[in-house]
């Protein structure tokens, strides 16, 4: 039987498994200084006993037993962002010696625009960092005043990148809610990654992949084209990957996109998804046996989702899904 979260947030154990865990937008650390893995998800009020929105750690020797859930971070008060409003896609980035936590915070009090200016009401929610010294933290956020990319913009789902001149980016969504057809973005970061520095660039947007065209039928409502859950990677080939989510007609989908160029800034080309059958927000870690993994959760649904483990193989220019890994719920291919 799964657990009871709410009464195990503030009492960690050991002997989870992946199954029984809730777990949304997962993200793995693989921590080669204590040959530890690091997952990393979301903690809201209402499925655990914390009072205001969080992130949560569990580790594990083997990925398949986890101790925790430990709470690594809370949506401090006197912020832009409101506590209540939530925590979504965190991940912990091991960078220059120091731990950095990008989290998506929200403020929906704060109206950016309302209809009939805008087709749906847009609220302030973007990508904040915090620091901390260890990847169990805590993590103290750096910027309080607003987000990291631009405040006016409905972005989500942040993460970092360092390009082939070691400079730190931000690469992120822009909200389907705000722009319809949702997109992919990335601003430069300062070198102790405290603000942005400089503009966004656009990267590419999600109806350029064929596959969502391919399905859709003529309606007359607003055809949104959603982007989530960015992730990059340089293959061995030194071919620049992206991972990233969307729907399909089944639900959600884990796919994938490649630089032509190898830059950031692209052009880039689309390839077939990955995983399908309501299953995404993925991101490639590698185990301390040197092999590729690809963790998703799966279904969509909170409190429903669960992470899920692929094995993955590397080529010269992409990433291939060999299959479930371990005894885990399968979602469908």
């Amino acid at each position: 039987m799964p657990y009871n979260i709410a009464s195990d947030t503030c009492n960690p154990r050991k002997g989870h498994r992946l199954a029984d865990i809730p777990a949304h937008d997962p993200f793995v650390l693989s921590h080669k200084e204590t040959n530890t893995y690091y997952l990393y998800t979301t903690g809201i009020p209402e499925l655990t006993d914390l009072e205001r929105n969080g992130v949560l750690v569990y580790k594990s020797k083997d990925l398949v037993e986890w101790e925790g859930p430990f709470v690594i971070f809370e949506v401090p008060d006197g912020t832009w962002a409101h506590p209540q409003h939530g925590t979504w896609a965190p991940e912990v980035h091991q960078y220059n010696g120091r731990y950095y936590l990008f989290v998506t915070l929200h403020n929906r009090d704060s109206i950016l625009a309302e209809p009939p200016e805008v087709w749906k009401t847009n609220h302030l929610r973007g990508t904040a960092i915090a620091v901390s010294d260890s990847p169990e933290g805590p993590f103290r956020l750096i910027k309080k005043d607003g987000p990291v990319p631009p405040a006016n913009f409905m972005t989500l789902d942040g993460t970092l990148y360092e390009d082939e001149n070691g400079k730190p980016w931000m690469v992120y969504c822009h909200e389907w809610i705000q722009v319809i057809d949702g997109t992919f973005e990335a601003i430069p970061l300062k070198r102790d990654l405290s603000d942005a520095e400089g503009e966004p660039i656009h990267l590419f947007k999600a109806s350029d992949a064929p596959w969502i065209n391919a399905e859709r039928k003529p309606d007359d409502k607003p055809q949104v084209y959603v982007s989530d859950g960015c992730q990059l990677y340089r293959t061995k080939g030194g071919h620049l990957i992206m991972l990233w989510s969307s729907y399909n007609d089944e639900g959600y989908v884990q796919t994938i996109a490649r630089s032509q160029s190898g830059k950031l800034e692209g052009p880039w080309e689309q390839l077939d998804p990955l995983v399908k059958g309501d299953s995404g927000h993925g991101m490639l870690f590698k185990t301390f046996e040197d092999n590729w993994m690809l963790i998703l959760h799966y279904p969509f649904s909170t409190p429903e989702s669960r992470a899920i483990i692929y094995e993955a193989e590397e080529t010269e220019d992409r990433f291939n899904i060999i299959g479930p890994w371990g005894q885990v719920p399968r979602p469908k291919q």
